[in-house]
């Protein structure tokens, strides 16, 4: 049913897999990534627009949109689960911003961003390891995708 897992990406998850084999580590990024995630597509959202009628959101939308086709081309899959989860993160930032206006969504999203790098370079000093994406950058987006395919894993579901 879904295409096979790209070799691009099945390499990337065994390096990172490779740079996060303390259990502690694990633990944080499950945590930390997705948090960190959020917090960037929050801090995306609160840019404003550059032409009037567009509304808050469309940096964002535009990321989610251009990382969501790297995920889909690297495993149809994985691209799914990512959209649902850019899905979930929008409709948070919306709802926060509708309750709480666009200066405390930039304000949670600040505070979540720096917690979020805090947690990974504390998993990163117990794994002993420094963190992938200090290698190469592809691996901001090799983490999201390692945690939904860890994610996977536990449901069962294949990507």
């Amino acid at each position: 049913m879904f295409q096979p897992l790209s070799a691009r990406l099945a390499q990337l998850f065994a390096r990172y897999s490779d740079d996060h084999r303390h259990r502690t580590n694990q633990a944080i990024h499950v945590v930390a990534v997705p948090a960190i995630a959020w917090s960037v597509i929050a801090l995306l959202w609160c840019l404003p627009p550059l032409i009037t009628w567009f509304k808050p959101g469309v940096w964002s939308a535009l990321a989610m949109f251009a990382a969501w086709c790297w995920y889909n081309r690297q495993s149809r899959a994985l691209g799914y689960g990512m959209l649902a989860a850019f899905f979930l993160a929008a409709m948070l930032c919306r709802l926060v911003e509708q309750h709480y206006g666009l200066r405390v969504l930039g304000q949670a999203a600040v505070a979540v961003f720096v917690l979020g790098w805090a947690a990974q370079f504390i998993g990163h000093r117990l794994e002993g390891r420094r963190p992938s994406f200090l290698t190469d950058l592809v691996y901001l987006l090799v983490g999201p995708a390692w945690v939904m395919a860890k994610a996977y894993r536990q449901m069962g579901w294949r990507y």
